[in-house]
């Protein structure tokens, strides 16, 4: 069936953030967690997976946090789903089967920098790109 738990738009909205966020310095979790109400425990668990996937990096310390491994324009919302909540659609038939490619193809087509832009759009934000 088609199956997005919490995890999914609660990684991508702290991706999101990660990216407005971050500058050459890493973005401590709780001031992620903190700007896009996620429980810290709960983001740190869906940052583990992240990490180990190569989507993000974290360095230790008093300075410590996050940052992106990749650019966000090549981290995929399908990527994010499938790793935290497992294959869109994997059991689906008939329209469940046609709902979940074009579920793909929406998430597949969209990237963490594509949320980004369009959340400063939905704020009324102008996006400066030099």
């Amino acid at each position: 069936m088609i199956s997005i738990t919490s995890k999914s738009p609660y990684a991508v909205l702290a991706l999101a953030e990660l990216g407005r966020s971050s500058g050459s310095e890493p973005v401590p979790i709780g001031e992620l967690a903190r700007k896009r109400g996620v429980p810290v425990q709960f983001l740190e668990q869906l940052f583990a997976v992240l990490r180990r996937a190569g989507v993000i990096s974290s360095q230790r310390g008093v300075k410590g946090g996050y940052r992106f491994a990749r650019e966000p324009a090549s981290v995929s919302v399908l990527e994010i789903v499938e790793l935290l909540d497992g294959p869109l659609g994997r059991d689906a038939q008939g329209p469940f089967a046609d709902a979940a490619a074009a579920a793909r193809k929406v998430l597949a087509e969209t990237t963490i920098a594509d949320v980004i832009d369009r959340e400063a759009r939905e704020a009324g934000a102008s996006m400066y790109h030099i």
